[in-house]
């Protein structure tokens, strides 16, 4: 493997062990389908590079996940692509045998990689920009009460503000909403969007 990372290898050693033989299928494809393939760490998953996203995978307790960046450009006429993982979130692989055959998915990723190499862009969505969400009053309040967290919050991306609001205002019980109320204003004054976590 001409360009393995430690970092990936550690990954693997680390996943739960129904993972591994998914994980080191995908790597070792990967690199056979490409040999430049290049491994990166992104938002703390194994992802793969050639002049450009090309791929990514995850382990987690009870999944693991595949998924192509450009995956609805890929021409998939056996619909492989729903189980190999047509995006990050929504395919749950927890067995090997999950992912298409080798010659298949050495087809797949070859697409992919030729979409990189002729330089061809995802088309961009026309999904409506959503609404800005109006903070709950609760919300607002614990903000004055700490002058650092309600600086942050206003400098926030539309987003980022709109994530926190959410996360609020989904609380099905007071004792949950009281608790994220806290955990929010203490990540906002730290300058923590909500899933800063899952970021690099």
């Amino acid at each position: 493997m001409k360009k393995g990372s430690a970092a990936f290898d550690a990954y693997i050693a680390k996943a739960p062990e129904f993972a591994r033989p998914i994980l080191e299928k995908v790597r070792r494809l990967m690199h056979q389908a490409c040999p430049d393939i290049e491994e990166v760490m992104k938002w703390g998953h194994p992802h793969f590079d050639y002049r450009g996203p090309v791929a990514g995978m995850a382990a987690f307790k009870q999944h693991a996940a595949f998924g192509f960046w450009k995956a609805q450009l890929i021409s998939d006429s056996e619909g492989h692509l729903s189980k190999a993982g047509s995006t990050m979130s929504r395919d749950k692989l927890t067995d090997v045998s999950q992912l298409p055959p080798d010659k298949v998915l050495l087809q797949l990723i070859r697409q992919a990689v030729d979409l990189n190499a002729r330089g061809v862009k995802t088309p961009k969505s026309n999904k409506p920009t959503k609404k800005p969400l109006e903070p709950p009053d609760f919300f607002l309040a614990a903000l004055r009460k700490n002058k650092k967290a309600q600086a942050n919050f206003k400098s926030m991306s539309p987003s980022h503000q709109r994530e926190y609001i959410e996360w609020l205002i989904d609380a099905k019980q007071e004792a949950t909403q009281q608790k994220r109320l806290a955990t929010a204003v203490e990540w906002i004054a730290e300058g923590k969007p909500r899933n800063w976590k899952y970021m690099k």
